[in-house]
């Protein structure tokens, strides 16, 4: 009996010793959640209004713009609008701010980025899309346009040509048939050819040419596109052509490159004895600079006792016969027909223009540094020139800021 009671007496006073550690534990976990517990005092909302009132005082919309009393700031979006409290406990507006807003003005299609805007606004001007003008401007007398890719691929050594399409070609009628040639000019006896387009003068061709050409000689090397009209007995009669130097800029990248050109009528004149040399000519009057675009040259009379021939063009402005400055074009292997379209700029006065010349030599160079003239021209005022070349030297003047473009022959200072 005595075991029975000790084992009863042990079980109880276990069962007294977990109670008061349950009922410690709990006192002790309401201790620790009521030092987290957020009691709001009786006195936040004015402690609140007058810490809204110290931070915002320097801006006076702010402050008629609270209510006092209230334990928040108004947003700015409605600090314009100022309220005042009734008698039955609500809020109603004031119908005028004596501080409005600034609001957002809208730019205008002329607004630049340099100009004062207000921030948070769109600049539309950003957004547009550069107007494409190539199928929209025709000067005047245009025989037509080509639109054509060009692309090289230096691995493999092929220049990749893409004929696109053409638009308004002048044709008798639209029932004859319309193809192009394709040249790599200096070579004149291959070509590829298109397909032949019918009842249209704006053809799309859509087709691929490739030229097999080093990577040493593709930058000297001249795309001419002929455009042919073609009758019902096959006949090929020339509507015009495009003449594309291949330039390092163009072919730089190993990309495609979408150009467009307009038709050039071919020269029906026969070449002079010594060659023609076709450049424009252009001043503007208030940068005081001349400039000269040497274009293309025909039926020069090459050396071809040299071994290594290439032809160039060299172009003095001289003042009183005294030399000023030279610049030369690229040099183009051996053609007695090349293409250079190269700009040349030089400064002038106006006062200087009635005693200036331009001197425009075209040049055969050879092995070494030697080199042979092969003809020349002179432009300029009537001190100098006569004919042809004071005409266009006229023109230059008379049409200041606009490209003047003409054909001369060349004259021989040398034997040949």
């Amino acid at each position: 009996m005595e075991q029975v009671a000790l084992v009863i007496g042990g079980i109880l006073g276990g069962l007294l010793l977990l109670l008061l550690l349950i009922g410690v534990s709990y006192y002790l976990w309401k201790r620790l959640c009521a030092t987290f517990t957020y009691e709001e005092l009786s006195g936040t909302a004015a402690a609140s209004s007058a810490q809204g009132d110290a931070l915002c005082a320097p801006d006076a919309r702010t402050q008629a713009s609270r209510p006092p009393g209230v334990p928040f700031v108004v947003p700015p979006s409605l600090q314009s609008r100022d309220w005042v409290p009734l008698s039955s406990g609500e809020w109603a507006q004031v119908p005028q701010d004596p501080y409005p807003a600034p609001k957002l003005l809208p730019h205008t299609t002329g607004s630049n980025l340099g100009d004062a805007c207000v921030a948070g606004t769109i600049n539309p001007e950003l957004y547009k899309i550069p107007e494409d003008k190539s199928e929209a401007d025709f000067p005047e007398g245009c025989l037509g346009r080509l639109w054509f890719s060009v692309e090289y691929r230096q691995e493999a050594e092929r220049l990749l040509v893409g004929l696109i399409k053409a638009q308004r070609l002048h044709t008798p009628s639209e029932n004859c048939g319309l193809l192009v040639k394709l040249h790599l000019l200096p070579d004149e006896r291959r070509f590829l050819q298109s397909k032949t387009k019918r009842r249209t003068t704006s053809p799309q061709f859509d087709e691929q040419f490739i030229f097999q050409v080093s990577s040493k000689s593709v930058t000297q090397r001249v795309l001419r596109f002929s455009v042919y009209l073609v009758d019902r007995q096959r006949k090929h009669q020339l509507l015009g052509q495009v003449l594309f130097p291949l330039k390092k800029e163009t072919l730089a990248g190993n990309c495609r490159r979408i150009l467009w050109r307009d038709l050039e009528a071919e020269s029906l004149e026969p070449p002079s004895e010594f060659g023609d040399l076709q450049f424009c000519l252009s001043y503007n009057d208030r940068l005081n600079r001349l400039t000269v675009v040497v274009l293309r040259a025909k039926g020069l009379r090459l050396r071809e006792n040299t071994s290594f021939v290439s032809v160039f063009v060299k172009v003095s402005l001289m003042n009183h016969n005294k030399f000023v400055k030279c610049k030369k074009t690229s040099a183009v292997l051996g053609s007695t027909n090349p293409v250079y379209s190269e700009t040349f700029s030089f400064k002038a006065n106006p006062a200087e223009l009635d005693t200036a010349s331009l001197s425009l030599t075209v040049l055969q160079s050879a092995d070494g540094d030697r080199s042979h003239e092969l003809g020349r021209v002179v432009v300029g005022p009537y001190m100098y020139t006569r004919g042809r070349e004071l005409e266009h030297w006229n023109e230059m003047l008379s049409k200041p800021k606009e490209l003047v473009k003409r054909w001369h022959a060349l004259c021989c200072t040398t034997e040949p």
